[in-house]
């Protein structure tokens, strides 16, 4: 329903059919309130003691929050380009009916010096998406005139950004708004049947377009694509930092970019990160307006529309609704979901009311769309753990590594310890060797008291005398038994 909610924004935006009047029209009435057939509320007229658009827009979002308990939340205030009209999204919990999520618009315009009318439609948020624009075709109808027999759509088709040029009371579409308006469609379908669409004869469906997101494009250069979304990362996040430098980056179609959550600011480098996503290079783009759409915590949203050249071959018109999810703390890891609407310059007036028809078919298939979102999903948890896993694996072969050099340098110092001690041993047996010779050669023994262990170099009749005379208590000490530092 958030898709829905999110797609109808780009469309009631780009296809607002709300007028100004004359300033010679019937003042309004007071404020009227009536329910829509297909569901919502639509409430219009006057509103006490407001003189300027601000003041009934203050005066339309107190009434909500007295309602329904709680003030609400509303997006940037927005001037429809071209009239006397501005206009605001909200939503709100209604908590006196039983904590219902409700969603709406609040509308003023000016009629005549220090003379302002207001509107607001609203409906259940999981429903608004469906109904907000017939809700506005039925407001167009009973507002314009100021009176319930006034034709519906009698408007004209907004230019960039949801703007709407000003019209008097029941007055006509240009010249080529009707008749492209009226143009014949027919449905197509994605390849994978998980959206449709109904366009002119001459269109064609991309063979992209897959799981919700639908892409056309038309015989004179117009391309329309719907609810696409790609997944984004923030390459600054520190687990992406250290594990994209092993190659663990996310394949072909990956939006990089460290998004920091204003996309009234960060709209032009996410929509060029989209396009190198898609293998494009940047875009020369000029933004005329942008505003921030209403949307839940954690997501943001944005209408931006002007010109961009995308392909080197000169200027077009653009209309864009863009959502951004926040990062995940964990990963970095966002979700980006763009509308996006592309028109040559020489047609883009006269083209823009057979594009509001088309976009106003299209139609997801969600029993597809949401199987397909299973699998993303379960294919998106195993390249997770294939991502930890390989992850694990490098620790452990670091680990691996490491006990290997332990291992090798421990055998590396035993066997030099060995050599050593052998080594050290030789040396010691050799001059033991040697005491003993030079003992023979000067005639003199070692003796050793058997009592304390005290050794002594003595000539050897000396010796012999005392090893004679008292056996027990000393004896001859051998050449393996010299010691150093004392025998040698």
């Amino acid at each position: 329903m958030l898709t829905l909610r999110r797609f109808s924004a780009f469309l009631s935006l780009f296809i607002l059919p709300l007028c100004a009047c004359k300033a010679q029209s019937p003042a309004p009435a007071p404020l009227t309130t009536i329910a829509a057939p297909q569901g919502g509320k639509i409430v219009y007229g006057a509103v006490s003691g407001a003189t300027t658009q601000s003041a009934v827009l203050t005066s339309l979002l107190a009434r909500v929050h007295n309602l329904c308990g709680e003030k609400p939340q509303i997006g940037r205030v927005f001037q429809f380009t071209g009239t006397n009209s501005v206009g605001v999204f909200f939503t709100v919990t209604d908590h006196p009916e039983g904590n219902i999520p409700l969603a709406g618009m609040v509308i003023a315009r000016s009629t005549g010096p220090n003379q302002v009318d207001g509107a607001m439609i609203y409906d259940v948020a999981a429903r608004f998406g469906t109904t907000v624009n017939p809700m506005l075709q039925q407001l167009s109808g009973v507002w314009q005139t100021g009176g319930a027999g006034a034709a519906s759509g009698a408007g004209v088709a907004p230019p960039a950004g949801g703007s709407v040029p000003a019209a008097s009371s029941g007055a006509s579409s240009p010249a080529g708004a009707a008749s492209a308006s009226s143009v014949p469609l027919h449905p197509v379908t994605a390849p994978d049947n998980s959206a449709s669409l109904s366009v002119p004869d001459g269109w064609t469906v991309d063979p992209q377009s897959n799981h919700g997101a639908i892409i056309v494009r038309g015989p004179n250069g117009e391309q329309l694509g719907l609810e696409m979304n790609r997944g984004g990362i923030d390459p600054t996040n520190p687990f992406r930092a250290k594990n994209d430098a092993h190659g663990q980056l996310e394949g072909p179609g990956t939006v990089v970019y460290a998004f920091r959550g204003d996309l009234t600011k960060e709209f032009v480098p996410v929509f060029q990160a989209w396009r190198q996503a898609g293998g494009q290079g940047p875009a020369k783009i000029q933004v005329d307006k942008i505003q921030e759409m209403p949307e839940p915590q954690g997501t943001h949203g944005v209408m931006a529309s002007g010109q961009m050249d995308p392909d080197g071959k000169g200027m077009q018109f653009f209309s864009d609704l863009m959502t951004v999810t926040d990062p995940t703390r964990d990963y970095g890891s966002y979700s980006v979901t763009l509308s996006h609407a592309l028109l040559p310059l020489a047609i883009a007036d006269k083209e823009k009311p057979m594009l509001n028809s088309i976009i106003s078919t299209y139609k997801p298939n969600m029993q597809v769309v949401n199987a397909e979102n299973g699998k993303l999903l379960q294919q998106k948890q195993q390249s997770d753990q294939q991502i930890l896993a390989a992850a694990q694996a490098r620790v452990n072969q670091i680990h691996q590594i490491g006990a290997q050099a332990t291992a090798r340098m421990n055998a590396t110092e035993a066997a030099n310890d060995a050599q050593h001690a052998s080594w050290n041993a030789g040396q010691n047996a050799n001059a033991q060797n040697n005491q003993g010779f030079s003992n023979y050669l000067l005639d003199q023994s070692v003796v050793q008291n058997n009592s304390t262990g005290a050794h002594g170099t003595l000539w050897n009749n000396a010796a012999e005398g005392l090893v004679q005379s008292n056996p027990s208590k000393y004896s001859y000490v051998t050449n393996p038994n010299l010691v150093p530092g004392t025998d040698f």
